[in-house]
């Protein structure tokens, strides 16, 4: 019997020791008794264990391993960090911002702080999935959820309702803005740090995965000089991303520009942007009254959420207005389904809309080890026929590369439906269902999109299972 290795180690162990300590003396933390750790590595000598020894202050057990296994711990449990600024966990009075650039410098856009009965757990959230990457004693969990309230302006003695807050972290090198968010559990105070990067200079919508065709399509429609630009889609599938890279190519000294969000994820030179706070009265609906009045060319509206901003909108747009906002809804065609459905009359949706816009980020698998498989009906959604050409797809395995998560970078799909003649009036007949006219004017849906990318084997069913279902 073959005797499978289990590479994942317990987070108390991986918190004695940083990422940059792991690789540089390639040992494995995988016990701690006492006075004394335990580890394993494939360097095995006397200088490493009195190192170690100096290093850690505890007596040192060195365990001797494969080179290939060392690998696979360190790829398993400690994430290379992407800048040259690399920081260490271990807690101490600095160890909330030690903590917060460790996050930015690895790509993390979520940072969790979890308190239970036991314990509190730290989790990061990568690539869209959380990870726990450190354990925090109940003793000094207090302290630092009082450090980040106070970094917020939060009040420290009110513990029983939600609050929000934002934190500027400046560095020499970088500058970026923090959502914090705070919740009454059972246990005490779960915060959730949003990372929100500051500069918007390196978002182009070229880049963001768009094709050729459908770019093409898209800018036609920012270019009108008024109408509404509309972009569906989940939480954290790149919407807001989306919008900035559009004002950013609509962005010059000729254009009044301005935005109304919540939060502010990056800042535009040039753009007019303001902060949502609805607790003085400052919503949606109120700002767009007033941006109005500001003599505007150019309006984004972070999310349209109700029939009263959804009415301002439409206003907006009919008065030479181009607005840009986002909504959730499910595909590009439920967008002018969900505006009827606020009471926006059909003929008022027909003469504003300029392009609706459904989007998704879907994850990509490693190409390093990711292994092909033959396609069966049961990976499949009830009443999927299999495509031609996804006879076989490609399943996630992991290895160093992509820290055995089996994806490695995530890529934006859109469903584009331009507002033309056809469309107004498919839209002024209340007509919900426009599958033929999407097959006939052959336009690529979230569903094609997602067939396309697993027959080119660049991601795997259970990433796109969602999609695939109608």
């Amino acid at each position: 019997m073959i005797e499978t290795l289990n590479f994942n180690i317990d987070t108390r162990l991986k918190q004695l020791l940083n990422s940059e300590q792991a690789y540089y003396y390639r040992v494995i933390p995988i016990k701690l008794d006492n006075n004394t750790i335990t580890f394993k590595t494939d360097k095995f000598t006397n200088d490493l264990q009195q190192e170690l020894q100096v290093v850690f202050d505890k007596n040192i057990l060195l365990l001797e391993e494969t080179p290939e296994h060392i690998q696979k711990y360190l790829a398993t449990n400690f994430r290379k960090q992407s800048d040259a600024h690399k920081t260490d966990l271990q807690y101490s009075n600095d160890f909330l911002e030690r903590l917060l650039m460790s996050a930015k410098n690895i790509g993390s856009s979520d940072i969790h702080f979890e308190p239970y009965e036991t314990r509190c757990r730290v989790r990061f959230r990568l690539d869209g999935k959380l990870k726990e990457y450190y354990i925090i004693s109940l003793d000094e969990y207090p302290v630092i959820i009082n450090k980040i309230k106070i970094k917020a302006g939060l009040d420290i003695s009110e513990k029983r309702l939600p609050q929000d807050g934002r934190i500027t972290i400046k560095t020499n090198n970088q500058e970026f803005d923090i959502r914090v968010s705070t919740l009454p559990t059972l246990h005490g105070e779960k915060i959730v740090l949003r990372l929100l990067s500051k500069d918007a200079e390196n978002i182009h919508l070229e880049d963001l995965g768009f094709t050729e065709k459908e770019l093409r399509t898209y800018m036609e429609t920012i270019k009108k000089p008024n109408g509404i630009v509309l972009i569906s889609g989940p939480t954290g599938s790149g919407k807001t991303t989306t919008l900035y890279a559009t004002l950013k190519l609509l962005n010059d000294d000729n254009t009044n520009i301005l935005t109304i969000e919540d939060p502010i994820e990056y800042t535009l030179e040039g753009v007019n942007q303001v902060q949502l706070k609805e607790n003085i009265g400052l919503d949606f609906a109120s700002t767009l009254r007033t941006f109005l009045r500001q003599d505007p060319d150019v309006i984004m509206v972070g999310e349209i959420r109700d029939a009263k901003t959804a009415n301002m909108a439409i206003r907006a747009a009919l008065t030479g207005h181009l607005v840009l906002s986002t909504i959730h809804t499910n595909s590009a065609w439920a967008t002018i389904s969900r505006l009827i459905d606020m009471g926006i009359p059909s003929f008022l949706i027909a003469s504003t809309l300029n392009v609706s816009v459904a989007q998704r980020l879907v994850r990509l698998l490693c190409p390093d080890c990711k292994v092909k498989q033959e396609t069966t009906k049961n990976m499949l959604p009830e009443n999927f026929k299999i495509p031609l050409g996804l006879e076989y797809h490609f399943k996630p395995v992991g290895c160093h590369r992509c820290h055995h998560t089996g994806y490695h970078g995530r890529k934006a799909i859109y469903e584009i439906i331009p507002i033309t003649k056809s469309v107004i009036s498919l839209i002024k007949q209340n007509e919900l269902e426009i599958d033929a006219y999407i097959t006939k004017h052959n336009i690529p849906t979230l569903k094609s999109k997602a067939i396309e990318l697993l027959i080119q084997g660049q991601t795997s069913i259970e990433e796109v299972y969602a999609l695939l279902t109608d």
